[in-house]
Order: C-alpha cells, then structure tokens, then sequence
C-alpha cells in the first residue's frame, strides 16, 4: 500500500509516506466514539441515511448548483485501485477504503464526497505485490493524470472552493499530483488562489498510538502493509461479509529489495500476494483504527479549510 516508513515517538507530525515517520495526527479533537449497536459503522458505502445526505451522485442538479452557488463547497474525491489483495480481501479494497474515510470525514465537516476512482496506477512489487498478478487491472501514468486532471478542472470551473483527494492506494500518489497541478494551470489558479487542491493519503493519519494497539508486537512499517493487518482489520469493522479469514494465510512479512526490477521477478513476491500476513486483525482494531483516522483527518479539514 505504501513505502516504508516506521513511527517513533507518537508525538511525531503526520507526514507523507517515506518523508517522514508516521506519527500522531496533528492537533483536533478527541476520537469520535463507536457506532451505536446495530448502526453499521460511519462511511459505509451501503449505509442509508446519513451517508446518502453526502454523495453528489444522489443530488440533483439543481441541488448542486445550490450548494456550489453557496461559495464554500468543498468535494472530497476517494481514489483506489482494482488490485489483488491476496487471497482473503477483495480486489477492491482501496477503493472500498478511501470511500468509507471519505464519506465519514464529509459526515463531520459538511463537505461531499464524489463517486471514488475505482482503477488506480500499477501496482507495484515493493508495495502492491506487482501489475503481474492476477486480478489487478490498472491504469498507465497518462490515463491517471488526464482522469484527475479532467475532473479537478471541472469542479473548480464550476466554483468549488476546495477539492480534496482522499488517497487509498500508494503508486497513484505523484500521478494525482501531476493530474491536480495541471487542472490549476489550466485554470490559471496561482499561489494564493482561493480555490485549492488537498492531497493526502489516509494512512498518513494513523497516529503512533494507534499503531502501538494494532501492532503489539511492533509495527513492521508501511512497505509491507498490503494485504496485512490494517487493511484487513478496518474492513473486519467496515464490510466484514467482503473478508474471508479462513483462506487467509500466515507468513513472515516480505523483505522488499532496495531497487525496483523490469520485467518483474515474480518469485520475489509471496505466493499469496500479500506483503504481511493478516495475523491479530480484528473488527475492534479495524474500529480504532478508523474512528482515530477519521477524526484527526476531519479536524486537519476543518483547520485547513476553515469548515
């Protein structure tokens, strides 16, 4: 899912994987709470109510055009991959992911969250197991970058103020930047502007804390979390009918190469195409894990951009 980096102190900032260790997130209120029993959990793509209030999918044109007119819309794009998550995960999960976050987060801020793109670039030996993979169905760099170019453009020429990309899915990372940074160009958007672009994964709001409960027995870093105990424990708690445990197999973590290799050796991948093995996920760490990252991701918003 992303590249290596381990946390030190839980006092250390938030930061892009492999700039700077991952850490507690910065300053914003306590974690939500749990859903109420029964409620299936915030963010849940087939959650009624509240989660429909959020979609721009379920507006009509009209509505929208109400909530861009009122001059601080701010649209939440969730991004993911069509990508093989060995052999007890959907092949969506990124994508299932970053929708939940983002639909939770929007729940907390009044922002909205766009329909996720559900293919994502190539996914990667020492991140993602590799393109070569069955099951994963990817985009080339230019597909990515024209898709997110196209789409930034046209919410921001239609007048909303803010555009966030709620990354899920490691190697599209530089390919949204590109595609945001050209959008802005296009749009004559300079320094100082008043529309924006934000990119940020969610990972990067999984504070040291947190990683000290789900990780017990220490945290094996970001390189080798696909397929492993965080993914599989947020969907334990999110869509826990989508994950198979029973065909979920244990093994050490991967020891990725410092270099990358084309073609591909596929014998450097572990045969169930996981990084890490899923071993101590749970519904109740998938829990933690989500109401901490939504919080803090959400008060990082609201300091941000003023909602």
């Amino acid at each position: 899912m992303t590249e290596p980096t381990t946390p030190d102190a839980p006092s250390a900032d938030p930061s892009s994987p492999g700039q700077a260790q991952t850490g507690a997130a910065r300053p914003g209120p306590a974690p939500t709470g749990a859903p109420s029993a029964g409620a299936p959990p915030p963010g849940t793509p087939s959650a009624a109510g509240p989660a429909r209030t959020v979609r721009l999918a379920t507006m009509t044109a009209r509505e929208y055009e109400e909530w861009v007119g009122g001059g601080s819309a701010v649209a939440i794009l969730p991004t993911g991959a069509f990508e093989q998550h060995g052999p007890h995960l959907p092949l969506g999960t990124d994508a299932i992911l970053s929708t939940a976050v983002a639909t939770a987060v929007a729940e907390q801020t009044g922002a909205k969250v766009l329909e996720p793109f559900t293919l994502g670039y190539k996914s990667q030996q020492r991140s993602g197991g590799g393109n070569h993979l069955p099951g994963t169905l990817s985009l080339d760099a230019d597909a990515l970058i024209a898709q997110a170019r196209q789409l930034i453009r046209g919410l921001l020429a239609q007048g909303v103020r803010h555009v966030v990309v709620l990354n899920g899915h490691y190697e599209n990372t530089q390919f949204l930047y590109e595609g945001a940074d050209l959008a802005l160009r296009d749009l004559g958007l300079a320094p100082g502007a008043e529309q924006s672009v934000m990119l940020l994964s969610y990972w990067d709001y999984v504070s040291a804390p947190t990683l000290e409960v789900v990780y017990p027995d220490g945290f094996p870093g970001w390189d080798v979390e696909h397929g492993g105990v965080l993914e599989t424990a947020l969907l334990l708690h999110l869509r826990p009918e989508l994950v198979h445990m029973d065909r979920a197999v244990s093994h050490p973590p991967a020891a990725p190469y410092r270099f990358d290799r084309l073609p591909v050796v596929p014998g450097r991948t572990p045969e169930t195409g996981c990084l890490s093995a899923p071993d101590g996920a749970s519904a109740e760490k998938g829990e933690l894990l989500f109401t901490q990252t939504v919080a803090d991701l959400a008060a990082e918003l609201r300091t941000e951009l003023g909602l």
